[in-house]
C-alpha cells in the first residue's frame, strides 16, 4: 500500500515550520519512503514571539492562538500544495504542531495548531495531537519518532536527533529505548540571539571559546540527568533552568557557547555509554544540530571513546 502524506512540524528551537510531501510504501510488513518535496518556512519575528510567549497567555488567548496557528499552518500547506502542484495527490496531513506545555508526570501535554482549523483551511483529512494518547497511557510522549526510525531505517540501531532538545532512540532486539537527553538548539539559539543572530552558524562562535570547567560541572550536576529513563523534557528546562544558570557565570558569549556545546556532547556520551560494544556502533544523526560543525566535531571526539561513530 502507498500512502501520500504531508507532514508538518514545528520544533522547539523556533527556527521555522517544516513541511514535507512523502510517499510511504508498505509491502509485506516492509516499509520504505521517498521525500518528494520539502520546505522549511522561517517564522517572522511576530510568529516567533507568539510561539515563544504562548505559555504565559491567559487561557482564552491561548485557545485563540491555538486556532490562529492552526489556520496559519493550513494556509502554509495550501501554498506548499500550490507551489509543488500537489492538488488531488495528498491523502492525509499529519501535523505535530508546536509543543508548549509538556508535563508527562501529570499526564498532560499540549501542542499549538488546531487540527480542525488545518482541515478547514485545506479541505483534507488531518491527524494531529500526536503525543496525547501515549501521555494518557502513562508514557512520556517524547521523542515521537522511534517507531518510524525502526521501520524506515533498519540498517541502524542508534539514532540521535539534535533539535531544540537532543534525544536518542535505541532499537534493541525486542524493545525500543527512547528519551530526551538535554536541551540543545533551544539554548544555543537563545545565546546566539544575544548577538541578534538566529543561530551560531556552523558553531563558529562556539569554536572560538574555551570550556569553563566550573560551569560545565554545574550543568552536568542538574537533577534531570540522574533520573532513569524513560524521561522527557519540556522547553522550560532550557529556558527557565539552563539559560539562567549559564548567565549566572557572566562569561563572554564564546566561552558560554563553547561550554554548553561540550555539555551537550558529554551528556550524549553518558547516555550512549551504557550501549558500548567491542565493535564500532553506527549513530544516525538528524536535526538542525547536525549542521553545527563544531558541535559534531566535539561529539565525534567524545563518542569515539565509547566506540561510536557518526553517520
Amino acid at each position: 500500500m502507498i500512502y501520500k502524506v504531508i507532514g508538518v512540524m514545528s520544533g522547539s528551537s523556533l527556527d521555522g515550520l517544516d513541511i514535507a510531501f512523502t510517499e510511504l510504501q508498505e509491502i509485506a510488513g516492509k516499509w520504505n519512503y521517498e521525500i518528494i518535496y520539502a520546505s522549511c518556512l522561517e517564522y517572522d519575528a511576530e510568529w516567533k514571539q507568539k510561539l515563544a510567549s504562548s505559555t504565559h497567555l491567559p487561557a482564552i488567548d491561548y485557545q485563540l492562538l491555538h486556532t490562529e496557528y492552526g489556520r496559519f499552518i493550513g494556509k502554509k500547506i495550501n501554498e506548499f500544495i500550490d507551489t509543488n502542484n500537489l492538488h488531488h495527490q495528498v491523502s492525509i496531513i499529519s501535523s505535530h504542531g508546536h509543543t508548549t506545555f509538556h508535563l508527562p508526570g501529570k499526564k498532560m501535554t499540549h501542542q499549538l495548531g488546531d487540527g480542525s482549523a488545518i482541515a478547514a483551511e485545506t479541505a483534507l483529512p488531518v491527524t494531529s495531537d500526536l503525543r496525547s494518547l501515549d501521555i494518557a497511557l502513562g508514557g512520556q510522549g517524547a521523542p515521537i519518532v522511534p517507531l518510524g526510525e525502526k521501520l524506515l531505517f533498519g540498517d541502524y540501531n542508534y539514532f540521535l536527533n539534535i533539535g531544540g532538545i537532543a534525544n536518542i532512540s535505541i532499537n534493541k532486539e525486542n524493545e525500543i529505548v527512547a528519551y530526551d537527553v538535554c536541551a540543545a538548539n533551544r539554548v544555543l539559539n537563545m545565546l546566539a540571539g544575544e548577538k541578534n543572530l538566529a543561530f551560531d552558524d556552523e558553531g563558529k562562535i562556539s569554536s572560538h571559546g574555551h570550556i569553563h570547567e566550573d560551569l560545565l560541572e554545574k550543568l552536568n550536576a542538574l537533577a534531570y540527568y540522574n533520573q532513569p529513563h524513560p524521561k522527557s523534557l519540556a522547553n522550560s528546562f532550557g529556558t527557565d533552568i539552563v539559560y539562567p544558570l549559564l548567565k549566572s557565570f557572566n562569561l563572554n558569549l564564546e566561552d558560554t557557547l563553547c561550554t554548553y556545546t561540550e555539555h551537550i556532547c558529554r551528556q550524549l556520551k553518558k547516555s550512549l555509554g551504557e550501549y558500548t560494544q567491542n565493535e564500532v556502533q553506527k549513530l544516525f544523526i538528524t536535526g538542525g544540530g547536525a549542521f553545527n560543525s563544531f558541535l559534531i566535531d566535539r561529539l565525534q571526539k567524545n563518542l569515539k571513546e565509547i566506540n561510536f561513530e557518526i553517520f
